[in-house]
């Protein structure tokens, strides 16, 4: 099982997409739901119920987590240096990378690395300097040796041109990213009339996908199956023919421990009291319940395709229904631009040119696949 590890709410930015909406008026949500208010913002509980909570799973992968994780190095050094499993990766804006040893940063498998493309783009969001703070630590990670999975994890907005940005990362000779994926920021929050995001769906993200399956296509031409995680997550089940449920593991696969030791299906559900599933102290993992998608995504045509995007947004429903559709119609194009190009892909199987084992990536480790 793969578990998120919270080790503070606090973050060392504000990003636009993120943070600065907490001071922004909001929409009404479209369905009421219970928040704990006692959540504490640091990690507070015995570590040593962790650790024997991770020694009933022969399997588990950590992940840590926040708010920004390595504000928490000190929690980060003992974790790593006392529980019993072989697996950790890392999800953070990467300001603070350098000030963690090589010894402990060698050891991820994976690295998630919040970056939105180029240096005007990412800074736009995040704030000015961290586009070239965030590239100068990714050099000094892979400088001090790691070979692990690098991956760019991008937000996307209406201020992003898709195609671009993922080319910049994916072409530009200053990254070593080894894998990118990519989220929009949409039917998250209740900001929906404030935003423009049909127009920039339909004119921009949309016709964008189109292209970069294009190009995916073409890259793999040359012998090579780029790690793009929304289109990689997908296409090797359509070539098979498998269906996937909701493509981040959140609820079956994927769980989240809270800063008191409570478990949640989604790093997202903090402090969502009526899914609140165990605490390490008290819960084996074998006993964790699932939880599944409800309500219109499960009577959807893009259920076996999607699994229904996003368990936390099909629970607050904060965009309102047209919104949803709107939303529903980038996954559609995705699928639709996927399919379209699975029969060059299967002829390139055949010629050997790429093989199946090619499309085969590391499941549940933090990219939601459907951005």
């Amino acid at each position: 099982m793969y578990y998120h590890l919270i080790l503070t709410d606090a973050c060392n930015l504000c990003c636009s997409y993120c943070r600065a909406k907490d001071f922004e008026e909001s929409d009404p949500f479209g369905r009421w739901i219970a928040f704990d208010e006692d959540v504490p913002p640091e990690l507070s509980f015995d570590l040593r119920d962790l650790y024997r909570f991770l020694s009933q799973d022969s399997g588990a992968v950590l992940t840590f987590y926040g708010g920004e994780p390595l504000l928490r190095l000190d929690l980060v050094r003992e974790v790593m240096d006392h529980a019993p499993i072989g697996r950790f990766m890392l999800q953070t804006n990467a300001l603070l990378l350098d000030r963690l040893e090589p010894e402990y940063r060698n050891r991820f498998s994976t690295v998630l690395v919040s970056i939105d493309g180029p240096e005007v783009l990412t800074d736009a969001h995040r704030g000015k300097g961290v586009y070239r703070r965030v590239m100068e630590n990714v050099h000094a990670l892979l400088d001090g040796g790691y070979t692990g999975e690098l991956i760019a994890r991008m937000t996307i907005t209406e201020k992003t041109d898709i195609e671009k940005a993922v080319l910049y990362l994916s072409e530009n000779s200053d990254h070593s990213f080894s894998s990118i994926h990519w989220q929009i920021d949409a039917d998250f929050w209740g900001d929906y009339s404030k935003r423009d995001f049909g127009r920039w769906a339909a004119g921009s993200y949309n016709p964008g996908i189109r292209r970069l399956v294009g190009h995916w296509v073409e890259r793999m031409k040359e012998g090579t199956v780029p790690t793009w995680y929304p289109f990689l997550g997908v296409t090797a089940d359509l070539l098979l023919g498998r269906e996937g449920g909701l493509r981040c593991g959140c609820g079956y696969a994927n769980y989240t421990v809270m800063t008191d030791g409570t478990i949640i299906p989604c790093p997202c559900m903090v402090g969502m009291r009526d899914w609140y599933l165990g605490n390490v102290a008290t819960t084996r993992p074998q006993d964790l319940p699932e939880v599944s998608v409800e309500g219109p995504c499960t009577a959807c045509d893009l259920i076996d395709f999607c699994g229904g995007r996003c368990l936390y947004s099909s629970i607050l429903r904060p965009w309102p229904e047209v919104g949803r559709h709107m939303v529903c119609g980038t996954v559609r194009n995705l699928r639709d631009a996927v399919v379209s190009s699975l029969p060059e892909i299967r002829e390139l199987i055949r010629e050997g040119v790429v093989s199946l084992d090619d499309f085969a990536y590391e499941r549940y480790n933090g990219c939601e696949i459907i951005p």
